[in-house]
């Protein structure tokens, strides 16, 4: 008589999702709800790696110490595959470490202010490390070898990789980054204490059976295609899809809470960043100047832009210390990095005012700029749509959640009907 081993229950994802949440509440006290949803998912994706074309990286950030940033990294080196953690590493050995043949690592760097703070000097060689390695495929070009005796090689660097530190990152790792903002608890706030000895093991017990799950998971993962909130496209999804694919592997709760973060955190994100400088002039330009006029004198863009309290124009920096308001020639120096429909750079041009003709600047020179660069009211509506349904049920956000309005053309200024 032959005997068969019974197949081992499938594993409850979403179960086993909530017991990881629950793990990190135990230590970890982050600023919403929405957070512990995209922790736990990035805890996961991380053991599905070879899986999956693209990874978040994930950005606990601060601007005091004492917030909980190293405590929720080392959460997190409990919970995910082959993890490294470090506070400082040349851009060489961290593509070694990819590179190294025991599997993908999961790396986590603490304090990432020590290495792209003002005092850092930039370490371009690691940004491009993080830039890169967020895509599967991702390489560097490096020497390899003895004195003279030296080879090309290229290294990989695509691996999933978390980060913890003060201030902020550059914006070309901001953009790749699921955006964690911790601030210092509040005296509500409440966490057990953390005692690596015992409850390492308890956070290594979760690790392997997330293994053991997303095992099963690699098939599916890797010809998923989540669907995105409405208004979430390129870098932004490029960024969740991972997320989305493993809360649409566990599913019980977790596909729309995954989806509610999503729009949350990313429209908390585009709140804290900061538009260059060209972007908020071209900005500034069509929302709060020309409103509609097709012409203006440089004098009277002048006058308004300098006029807007909540904006730079009046103490630009001239050489990092010195400040002075914006003048005709900056104005031109800084439109002239756009182009114009016919692909020309944008210039001042003469404007006819009575008897006579100061330089100024056409509405029909700015509109492809406009287009291209500045946000679009549709596109704020979108977002607005998706955070209404996804993160409040269909309730209005209006208490809690304020967009500013997108000026209304009609609503110009007494100085734009004057020149107009």
């Amino acid at each position: 008589m032959t005997h068969t081993t019974p197949a081992a229950p499938p594993v409850d994802g979403a179960a086993l999702l909530d017991e990881v949440e629950a793990f990190h509440r135990r230590f970890n006290v982050f600023p919403t709800e929405h957070a512990y949803t995209a922790v736990t998912l990035w805890d996961a994706h991380a053991h599905l790696m070879d899986a999956l074309d693209g990874t978040a990286r994930l950005a606990f950030l601060s601007p005091e110490p004492g917030s909980g940033k190293s405590r929720a990294l080392e959460i997190v080196e409990t919970l995910t595959p082959r993890a490294a953690m470090t506070v400082n590493a040349s851009a060489n050995a961290l593509f070694r470490l990819v590179s190294a043949g025991e599997g993908t690592p999961t790396l986590l760097f603490d304090e990432i202010d020590t290495v792209f703070g003002p005092k850092a000097g930039g370490n371009e060689e690691v940004r491009g490390f993080l830039n890169s390695g967020y895509r599967r495929g991702a390489t560097s070009l490096r020497c390899v070898g003895d004195g003279n005796d030296q080879t090309a090689g290229f290294f990989p660097s695509f691996c999933a990789v978390a980060m913890g530190g003060l201030g902020s990152l550059p914006d070309t790792i901001l953009t790749r980054s699921v955006i964690i903002r911790m601030r210092k608890k509040a005296p509500n706030e409440t966490c057990e204490p953390y005692r690596r000895r015992l409850h390492e093991k308890q956070g290594h017990a979760l690790r392997d059976r997330l293994a053991d799950w997303t095992a099963t998971l690699h098939d599916q993962v890797a010809e998923a295609w989540p669907e995105m909130p409405e208004g979430v496209t390129d870098r932004p999804a490029d960024v969740w899809e991972p997320l989305l694919v493993v809360a649409d592997a566990a599913g019980g709760h977790w596909p729309d809470r995954a989806r509610a973060a999503c729009v949350a955190l990313i429209k908390a994100a585009s709140e804290g960043d900061e538009a260059s400088l060209g972007v908020r002039l071209l900005t500034d330009l069509r929302d709060r100047v020309f409103c509609g006029v097709d012409r203006m004198p440089t004098a009277a863009i002048l006058e308004v832009l300098l006029s807007l309290d909540d904006a730079p124009w009046a103490d630009l920096s001239e050489d990092g210390q010195s400040t002075k308001p914006l003048t005709a020639r900056a104005l031109s120096k800084l439109l002239s990095q756009y182009v114009k429909p016919d692909n020309t750079r944008i210039k001042p041009r003469g404007i006819r005012v009575g008897s006579t003709t100061p330089k100024g600047y056409y509405a029909e020179d700015l509109e492809d700029a406009w287009s291209r660069y500045c946000s679009r009211p549709q596109e704020i509506r979108n977002i607005r749509h998706a955070a209404t349904s996804q993160v409040t049920g269909g309730e209005s956000v209006a208490d809690t959640c304020r967009v500013a309005d997108t000026p209304d053309a009609d609503a110009s200024p007494p100085l734009m009907r004057i020149v107009g």
